[in-house]
């Protein structure tokens, strides 16, 4: 995919000018980091976009394992639902254009280690994603989703990460902290159409209004080389988009900085969650699953190769409140 191109070329060249010091100093445990990146904007570490990425592991816990139920895990595998859209560093391609690579294949990795079952990662579209797991075809999804409460109605989810927005504008630009909407009066913002964070966005917008404050003009672009050249020439001032894909570009371009981070539901906190067929028994392992690793530390190196640090969770959780109904 484009996406998946430029970012692996915008990550080799950090590679480059990173490997030769790593090298000789090496990484904790040995562990070559996918992504270390300060949020604020420095580049760091090195990006590994390989196909061998030495996922980090964790111990079957046969208390946990004996939870599962005789529906899932057919054949001794853990049949995982994940987006094959590219998003890095959530799920995408590796250099190989055929192995799927991010934190949500390690989050998964673990939970099926943890269960005693081999990963079985199976590719899919964002909206095939959720037939998949009703269907029964796919054990459970781990692609980014929020918990909701209409989702709630047809799944069973086991929270395992903060679901964040941010803030990108230029590194070296005047703007050093977007928090409310007052600090977007007046500026070009992008955002991706139709999305949730455009929604946010229109509230506060909507909000400024009201307040006498003047409008955000918001412009639109296809893809994340179109908004990051417009935020690079001065075209747009700040890019509002998932945390996780802004640390990403933070870290391979060394251009931009994150200056704001807000809730996934704008004033409402939400929930990244594994998501299983609702009534099937599956939840309560899987939950136990994630704090297993979660209590052992996987969970907390496995967030921090990615630069998700600061999207951890300290428990997980079956079914909490999710983002309300439209």
């Amino acid at each position: 995919m484009p996406r998946n191109r430029l970012f692996r070329r915008l990550a080799s060249v950090l590679a480059l000018t990173t490997l030769l010091t790593l090298a000789a100093c090496g990484s904790p445990d040995d562990e070559p980091a996918a992504l270390a990146a300060d949020p604020s904007g420095s580049a760091a570490a090195v990006i590994n976009t390989s196909p061998d990425q030495k996922r980090i592991r964790a111990q079957k816990v046969d208390a946990v394992a004996a939870k599962v139920p005789p529906t899932i895990g057919a054949g001794g595998k853990l049949r995982v639902g994940i987006s094959a859209e590219g998003s890095p560093p959530l799920a995408f391609r590796a250099d190989d254009d055929r192995t799927l690579i991010g934190v949500e294949a390690d989050i998964a990795q673990l939970v099926a280690d943890v269960l005693g079952l081999e990963l079985d990662l199976q590719p899919t579209s964002w909206e095939n994603l959720f037939l998949v797991v009703r269907s029964g075809q796919n054990d459970v999804g781990f692609s980014n989703i929020t918990v909701t409460e209409e989702r709630k109605d047809i799944y069973d989810f086991a929270t395992y990460r903060v679901d964040s927005l941010g803030w990108e504008v230029k590194a070296d630009g005047k703007i050093s902290k977007i928090e409310k909407p007052a600090d977007i009066a007046g500026l070009n913002v992008s955002v991706g159409s139709g999305t949730n964070q455009e929604q946010v966005l229109l509230r506060w917008d909507a909000q400024n209004k009201a307040a006498g404050l003047a409008p955000v003009n918001i412009t639109y672009y296809q893809n994340p080389a179109d908004y990051q050249l417009a935020l690079l020439s001065g075209r747009i001032d700040a890019y509002f988009g998932p945390n996780p894909a802004l640390a990403y570009h933070v870290a391979v371009s060394g251009k931009t900085k994150i200056v704001g981070i807000v809730p996934g539901g704008g004033e409402v906190p939400a929930q990244i969650a594994a998501m299983t067929k609702k009534g099937n028994g599956f939840v309560e392992a899987l939950n136990d699953a994630l704090n297993a690793v979660i209590k052992d530390g996987s969970y907390a190196r496995v967030l921090s190769r990615w630069g998700l640090a600061s999207e951890a969770i300290p428990a997980a959780q079956i079914n909490p409140p999710g983002l309300p109904r439209k």
